[in-house]
């Protein structure tokens, strides 16, 4: 794939800013010359991070939550916000104790995943947590939250039933599966 060069960014206005989301304009001058203008949720924070948790049996660890984006609950990996002071494996341990009660002795950092880079500048890094025992932290979900150990031999049938319809969950997946085949090599 050739390299393109980047769009100037010629002008930029905040359109609506709330807690979570903020929502921008932005005015491009492409290199042949033409100008368009784009919205986008600008990312924010620190960043997130997303844990699969794996055991000895090769089953990742699910959490169940209700999204209220889908008005319904779904299975989907422990996840959260990089606090002030953590990077991203000590984020994903914490998130790990407190959406699943499980402490991870070893996190490997495996890709940066995002939603839709067209619109949105959200960013999740992938964490590879193993060497799992239970430990508990509280959180700040409102309601506990379910759990499940999905084998990841059953990933292909799993992401075909529905339970889980969060695409950057189930990319995870498949890419964590990916990666432990190879290490098995």
């Amino acid at each position: 794939m050739s390299q393109k060069t980047l769009p100037d960014i010629t002008r930029v206005r905040t359109l609506s800013k709330t807690r979570l989301f903020h929502i921008q304009e932005v005015d491009l001058r492409f290199a042949n010359g033409v100008e368009v203008t784009f919205e986008r949720i600008k990312g924010g924070g620190l960043g997130a991070v997303m844990v699969a948790a794996v055991n000895d049996r090769n089953q990742v660890a699910l959490v169940s939550e209700y999204a209220c984006g889908t008005e319904r609950y779904e299975l989907g990996l422990p996840k959260g916000r990089i606090d002030a002071g953590e990077d991203p494996l000590t984020a994903a341990n914490r998130e790990l104790m407190e959406e699943a009660g499980l402490r991870a002795e070893k996190l490997i950092y495996l890709n940066e995943l995002s939603l839709a880079p067209t619109y949105s500048g959200q960013r999740i890094q992938l964490i590879l947590a193993t060497g799992l025992t239970p430990e508990s932290r509280p959180g700040d979900e409102p309601e506990p939250l379910g759990f499940k150990w999905l084998n990841l031999a059953d990933l292909d049938q799993f992401a075909l039933k529905g339970h889980c319809s969060e695409a950057r969950s189930l990319a995870a997946l498949y890419l964590v599966r990916s990666y432990l085949q190879a290490q098995a090599e």
